[in-house]
This record gives structure tokens, C-alpha cells and sequence, in this order.
């Protein structure tokens, strides 16, 4: 292999926060279907499908399952790396794991590299953001892959000297930059410099950038071509075609050290781009396979070939704005261009009306926290140490750093988290996302504003200070391009307000939600934790009656309160709640005794006159359950009307399937009615067979009648449903290999997958398959009677490679190819 050529391909791997700030977790979007959420869906279609990429052979069967993560470099957004932490915890460890074995690969160089915290456009921040966004990047990568990071991604690679020289105070040795950010460049000790703006440096070595301090940074400035084919021209789709692309990017005649590198989205490879992950894993195989070139990352490169030119940037530019960084403060031209004869004037207004908050809040917070902290803002750069474990260790350990009496009252404590609080959402409504886009009314514009909200709530609790006016005037600029979402004032109060909770509102979804649910004594409910002190639940016919007391706290701020509630629900969606905060035991039980004898009674009328009285204006209803909830409960409430329209239809299209075949051919319009019936019938059906013990020939047959009729199969839902039910048969099987029946119950489902209409995932069935069979095949017995029994087990688990795509004499070489497919 050449020593002399290097290749790197880096990932940007980042999602916007799509997580509700008051419940610090992402509710369902039906945009995703059939996934809970859009982060679900890219974890599976991307960041998942990166850590056991297929690598194939030339009849497209697997020859291996590897981790492209350790054999690129990256970076991984803070945000989006502690949803995976919760939400998808294997492929967190695998990617943790990944950094691992590529230092182990890379002269000790890990593959992972730091990103700033949340995503702010770093020249357009204040100087207190930047150094806080560093830092927190910085400790954050620490926590996750127990090192220190050698470089660090700017988002949109949006850069200026501040942020440079600020990164390299911190240690940070590098950060890739697109080539046309680079202005000129020169030997070092030579004394003129030669103009490289335009994109003409020399994208194959490391430049340093001397800063304004007397510090440096290294500089890497990617292909510019050969990335923006990954991302917008189809070179994904070949992996041989990829790797050949890349090569060109060496210079033969060069017979010094070359780092041919580029820098895409990471999700190119997977989400935007279908297999895009395959293509990665088979161009990389095709390189190091055939010695082309040494499979590199960032800091390897550099400790074996020091810069040996110096670079001036372009100040205030990034990859994906031509006109610099105004695609985040000005109707620069820049837009997704999916929505001809719009304007992006609001992005000023917005940025001036967020940039007057976070300076208000900025005066407030370092007023009030100087009541609690030595120093307010270096306890600001160090709340990162308690938000990635909120553990109350971790909340004294920060306080005895930084707290002026280490020992704060309760009280005191809550108002010091609180106002770190601000400052936490006071720099995610920076968010780059929220100015990306067309329109001041899009998701990721109302995901920063609600941001602004959060802040705004908690400036009003700990401060007393009404931030809510002066926001919204200032928002009134923002004018959208859809008529009837008006302004950002008008999205302000559609999509902030009515989402904005507090400890009135989670007690009313733990009350009504309750008559749903069994919680326990102390049950979790997102960020908050509801200790029940007393619950009644009476029952007559259809209605149920609930009194209770809870202590309701905030896993994030420390704050507690102790409510009261009722609710009665007449059935269907009518609930009716009341919530205030618990007075006293003499006033709750005078509460509780009078609504329930008024139940008892059957009064219901005066149960609701009741619940007025008692708790007033603090009254909630269904819609103020959260939204995941909602759906459940809503969908439950209609559940018997669901079995009866499947009733209905049933016998409809069974009692006159005949008579409408009869008509269809005689040529004579089969009412449409029918046609309703036979698609619903027709797919919960087929559903059912694929998800129970699969009989292929009733299989076969359901798919003929779908023919006869023309019905359309509902195949996105049938795919999902099929999909995750075999993960779960495989994962059973992985825990017990003898379990020949759930082995046969696997092949038939595989076997009717083959003569489905629409391509079946099998992902996670391949992944544990080929786990199996590195860790648990062959598994022979020792007794002859046992390593016959196992001898058929493990030709049916051969077989079972076979059907799932694997190369077997590759993935078990050395084993009996043969082996029966016998039952």
C-alpha cells in the first residue's frame, strides 16, 4: 500500500433538536410515519445502518457486516448523540466502540472529532456563546468517548478568528473548512502570499492558520467536487464508481504525502441517499482491498505530515451560503428553492428579536446569579458537567465548585438551576436550522422560538420579568410568506404558547392519563417525576371518578409542588379536570368527600358544579394531555367503534365477494363501497398472517384476491409491521438456538416475504444472524445423539444464511456448504 497517499472521508452526522423544551423529549410526528419520530427514522435509514454496513460480492449477497464509523472520521452533534444515548442505545455503543477501534487502527487517533454544542452559526454569536458552545462541545465529547478531542466540527463550517483562536485556547488542533473559505496561502518562512480565494488551494495537505493571540490552528480544507457528487450528484450509487472517483483526486505526479479527503452531511450516507452507507463501506473496501491507498483519519494524518504552508481565511463564510453567513440573518437568496417567489426577509427581524432576549436575559441572569455564584458565566461553561447525568451528586459537585455558599437551601438551589436554565435555551434558540429554511413558519423556526419560550417562562418564575411582550413585538417583522400564518408574533402564539407546561398541566395529564394507565406509586413522566400521596378511583356504568394528591418535581430545575386533582370522564373524549395546589389535608378530603358523594349519587351534573368550585379556572381537558398520551388514549377511546367498522366491512365483503366477482365479470362497475371493503379487510388480514405462524399458501392466497380486486396494499404500514415483529423472532432466537420452531417460524416468514409485492428490510434479521454465526455456530454436542440434533439445527440455521442473502461459504467458511432446507 502507498504510504505517500492518504484518504479520508469525514461525515458531519447532525440533526436539528426536535425535542419538546418543556418535556426534553421529541413527541410523535406523523411526518415520520411509520416511525415515532424523524429521529427514529434517520437512526434507522442512516446512523443505525452505519455501524453494520453490507459489503457485498459480485451475486449481491453479504460477504460482511462492518462499522463505517470506524473507518471514517466524524462528528456527531451533542444534541442529537444524547437522544441516541436514550432512545437508540445500540447504536450509541456501537458508535462509542467504533472511536475505540479506529484509534486502535489509526496510531491512536480516534475517528470521532467535536462539534460545538447546539449548532449556532459561530460568527454570528456573542463572544460568551462561542466560548460556552466550545466548551461544552468539548466536555461533552470527553464524557461520551473518554478522550480528549484533536479536532472540532464548526457548524455549517461557518468560521472567523474569534472562533478559531477560542478552540485552539481550549486545545483543540484542527477543523476541516470548505476550500473556498481559504484566502491565501505560503511556505512557511516565505514572505509573500499567494490568492487562493475561489476554491484554488490545494485541498491534499494541512494548512496552519496563525490567530490573532499568536496561537495556531491546523486547517484542513476539503475536496470541494468530489463532496458536493456525494451529496447532490449520485456518486452513491456505485461503490466502485466512488472509489475510482476518489483516487482522482491525487496528483501522480506528487511524490510527496497527499490527504485526499471530503467532508458531506452524514447523512448522505443512508438517509438522502438509499444504501448510501453500502456505497461507503464497499468504496473504502475497494481502496484498502486493492492497496490504493492508506485508509486515514484526521489526527493520523497529521502527526505523520505537519503543515508546511500557512493560510489566511475568509472570515464569516460557511459551506453552504454563498454570500458568507447571511443565510442566517438576511434574505441572502439562499432557500431550499422548494417554494418559488417566496422571501426570506424574516430571518432578520427574527435574529434581531433573539438577539435582543439573549441580551436582556444575559444582564438579568448575571444580576440574579451573582447572588448564587462566584462567578456567573464560568458557571455557565461548566453546567455542561451536570446536564449530561442531572444526578443530584453531580448538581453538589457543580455547587461546591461553584456555588458562593455550597450549601444553598432547597429553594435556593431550584432558583440557581433555573437561571442556568435560561442561559441553556437562550443559546438553543440559536439553533441554525431555525433560519435555514424557507419560511418563519416552518418547524424548525417554531422548534427555536419555542426554545425562546422555555427561556422566557423561566425568566418570568425566577426572575419576575415579563420578557413575552417585547419578544412578540419584535417578532411582528417577521413577516411569513404564507398568508395566513402572518408573522412571527402570529407562529409565536400558534406554536409556542399552547405547548408551554407547567405543574398544573403535568398533574392534569398524570390525573386524566391515569384512568388509562396503572402508574406506580412513584412513576416518571418525561422530566418529571409524580409521587402519588393519594388516589380514589370510583366506577358507575360508563363514567369513572378520580380524586388524588400528588408531589410532583423537575428531574431538570429540582422544583417540586404538591397538587390536588379531580377528573370525570363521561366516556368518548369528554374529560373533565381540575387541578389546583394542595392546601391542606382538612381541604382535600372536604374536596374529595363532596365530589365523590355527588358521584355516588349519580349526580354527575353537580360533579362538574363541583370541580368548579373546588379548583376554579385551573381546569383541563383532553387536549392538555401531551401528545404521545393523547394519541394512545384517543385511539383506546375509539378502539370498539375501530372493531365495529371491521365488523361491518367484514361481512360486507364476505357475504357478497361472489356477487360482486359475478358483476365484475360481467363487465358491469362493482360498487365502490365494496372496493372500500375489501382493501380494509384484505390488508388487516395479510397483516395478521405475516405477523402470526406464517402459512404461506394463505399468504399466496390473500395476495391473489388483492389482484382480483385491484385493492391497494397498504405496504409502508405491512413492511414496518412484518419488519419489526421478524427483529423480535430473531432476537428470541439469538437468546435461545435451540428453539428449532422459532428457527422454522423465521424461514416461513422469510419464505412469504419472498413473494410480497415490496421489498422487506431485513437489517436487524442480518445483523443478528451474522453475530450468531461468528459467536455461537456450529455448537455441535458432545454426545452423538446431541451432535446429530445439532448437526440438522445448524444445516437449518446454514439454510436460514442462505434465505437471508449472506455469502455462507465467506461469513462460515470451512463448514458444510450443503445442509437441508427440510422441515
Amino acid at each position: 500500500m502507498s504510504t505517500k497517499r492518504s484518504l479520508c472521508i469525514h461525515g458531519h452526522f447532525y440533526q436539528p433538536p426536535r425535542e419538546n423544551p418543556w418535556l426534553e423529549a421529541i413527541e410523535i410526528q406523523d411526518g415520520a410515519f411509520p416511525y415515532h419520530d424523524w429521529n427514529h427514522r434517520i437512526t434507522t435509514e442512516c446512523y443505525a445502518a452505519n455501524t453494520a454496513s453490507r459489503i457485498l460480492d459480485d451475486e449481491q449477497r453479504i460477504l460482511d457486516i462492518v462499522s463505517n464509523y470506524a473507518k471514517i472520521s466524524f462528528d456527531i452533534g451533542p444534541t442529537l448523540l444524547l437522544w441516541l444515548q436514550k432512545n437508540s442505545p445500540a447504536t450509541y455503543e456501537a458508535i462509542i466502540e467504533a472511536d475505540r477501534l479506529s484509534a486502535s487502527w489509526r496510531s491512536g487517533h480516534g475517528a470521532a472529532i467535536a462539534q460545538a454544542y447546539n449548532h449556532m452559526i459561530m460568527p454570528l454569536a456573542s463572544e460568551r456563546d462561542k466560548q460556552t458552545q466550545i466548551k461544552w462541545g468539548i466536555r461533552d465529547f470527553q464524557y461520551r468517548f473518554g478522550r480528549d478531542p484533536e479536532g472540532m466540527w464548526l457548524p455549517e463550517t461557518a468560521v472567523d478568528l474569534q472562533t478559531l483562536d477560542m478552540m485552539a485556547a481550549e486545545g483543540i488542533a484542527f477543523t476541516l473548512l470548505a476550500p473556498h473559505q481559504a484566502a491565501k496561502v505560503r511556505k512557511n518562512g516565505a514572505k509573500d502570499w499567494q490568492d487562493v480565494s475561489g476554491a484554488r488551494i490545494d485541498p491534499k495537505m494541512p494548512y496552519t492558520c496563525v490567530l490573532p493571540s499568536g496561537r495556531s490552528i491546523t486547517l484542513f480544507f476539503y475536496d470541494g467536487p468530489v463532496s458536493r457528487a456525494v451529496a447532490f450528484e449520485g456518486l452513491l450509487n456505485s461503490g466502485e464508481v466512488f472509489a475510482r472517483r476518489l483516487l482522482s483526486g491525487f496528483d501522480e505526479g506528487n511524490g510527496e504525502s497527499q490527504l485526499m479527503h471530503i467532508a458531506t452531511d452524514g447523512e448522505s450516507y443512508g438517509h438522502h441517499h438509499r444504501f448510501g452507507e453500502m456505497a461507503l463501506s464497499s468504496a473504502l473496501d475497494y481502496v484498502e482491498s486493492n492497496a490504493l491507498a492508506r485508509i486515514t483519519n484526521y489526527g493520523e494524518f497529521l502527526e505523520h505530515t505537519p503543515p508546511t504552508h500557512e493560510v489566511q481565511i475568509i472570515e464569516s463564510t460557511s459551506w453552504s451560503c454563498a454570500h458568507g453567513v447571511e443565510r442566517w440573518r438576511s434574505d441572502c437568496g439562499c432557500s431550499t428553492g422548494a417554494n418559488t417567489g417566496w422571501d426570506q426577509k424574516w430571518r432578520a427581524p427574527l435574529r434581531t428579536a433573539l438577539d435582543g432576549l439573549r441580551d436582556e436575559l444575559a444582564v438579568k441572569y448575571e444580576q440574579a446569579a451573582s447572588k448564587y455564584f462566584k462567578d456567573p458565566w464560568a458557571a455557565r461553561d461548566d453546567y455542561i458537567d451536570f446536564i449530561l447525568n442531572r444526578t443530584d451528586e453531580d448538581l453538589q459537585t457543580f455547587l461546591g465548585h461553584h456555588a458562593i455558599n455550597e450549601k444553598l437551601e432547597r429553594r435556593q438551589r431550584v432558583s440557581a438551576v433555573k437561571l442556568l436554565e435560561i442561559q441553556r435555551h437562550a443559546m438553543l434558540m440559536y439553533t441554525s436550522c431555525g433560519w435555514f429554511f424557507d419560511d418563519v413558519s416552518g418547524i424548525e423556526t417554531a422548534q427555536v422560538l419555542q426554545y425562546a419560550g422555555r427561556a422566557v417562562q423561566l425568566a418570568r418564575e425566577v426572575l419576575g420579568a415579563n420578557l413575552d411582550t417585547d419578544l412578540t413585538a419584535s417578532l411582528t417583522d417577521a413577516k411569513s410568506n404564507v398568508p395566513e400564518e402572518g408573522d412571527g408574533a402570529k407562529v409565536y402564539d400558534k406554536m409556542v404558547r399552547p405547548w408551554v407546561v407547567d405543574m398544573g398541566r403535568v398533574a392534569a395529564h398524570y390525573a386524566i392519563s391515569s384512568l388509562f394507565e396503572d402508574y406506580p406509586e412513584t412513576a416518571d413522566i418525561y422530566c418529571y417525576r409524580v409521587h402519588r400521596m393519594d388516589y380514589q378511583k370510583s366506577q358507575a356504568g360508563m363514567a369513572v371518578l378520580v380524586t388524588g394528591h400528588c408531589n410532583i418535581s423537575s428531574v431538570i430545575t429540582g422544583e417540586s409542588s404538591s397538587l390536588s386533582f379531580s377528573v370525570l370522564h363521561l366516556g368518548n373524549h369528554d374529560f373533565n379536570c381540575g387541578v389546583r395546589k394542595f392546601v391542606s389535608k382538612k381541604t382535600y378530603k372536604t374536596m374529595s368527600r363532596e365530589i365523590n358523594d355527588a358521584f355516588e349519587s349519580g349526580a354527575f351534573a353537580d360533579v362538574v358544579r363541583l370541580i368548579d368550585k373546588h379548583f376554579g379556572s385551573h381546569r383541563y381537558s383532553h387536549k392538555d394531555l401531551f401528545r404521545d398520551e393523547q394519541r394512545t388514549i384517543l385511539d383506546s377511546l375509539i378502539k370498539e367503534t375501530m372493531d365495529g367498522f371491521e365488523a361491518s366491512y367484514r361481512r360486507m365483503y364476505e357475504d357478497h365477494r361472489i356477487l360482486m366477482g359475478f358483476l365484475k365479470d360481467s363487465g358491469i362497475p362493482v360498487p365502490k363501497a365494496f372496493f372500500t371493503a375489501a382493501e380494509l379487510i384484505l390488508n388487516l388480514d395479510l397483516k395478521r398472517r405475516l405477523l402470526g405462524e406464517t402459512d404461506i399458501e394463505a399468504v399466496q392466497e390473500l395476495l391473489r384476491e388483492f389482484k382480483a380486486w385491484g385493492a391497494s396494499m397498504d405496504t409502508v404500514d405491512l413492511e414496518f409491521s412484518l419488519r419489526t415483529a421478524l427483529g423480535r423472532k430473531m432476537k428470541g432466537f439469538a437468546a435461545d438456538p435451540s428453539d428449532v420452531k422459532a428457527l422454522k417460524n423465521i424461514e416461513a416468514a422469510i419464505d412469504a416475504a419472498r413473494i410480497l409485492p415490496f421489498e422487506l428490510s431485513l437489517w436487524q434479521v442480518q445483523n443478528i444472524y451474522y453475530m450468531m454465526a461468528k459467536t455461537m455456530y456450529p455448537g455441535f454436542g458432545d454426545i452423538p445423539a446431541e451432535a446429530e440434533a445439532a448437526a440438522k439445527r445448524n444445516a437449518r440455521f446454514r439454510s436460514l444464511g442462505r434465505k437471508l442473502n449472506l455469502n455462507m461459504d465467506h461469513v462460515l467458511p470451512g463448514q458444510d456448504g450443503g445442509g437441508p432446507d427440510e422441515t
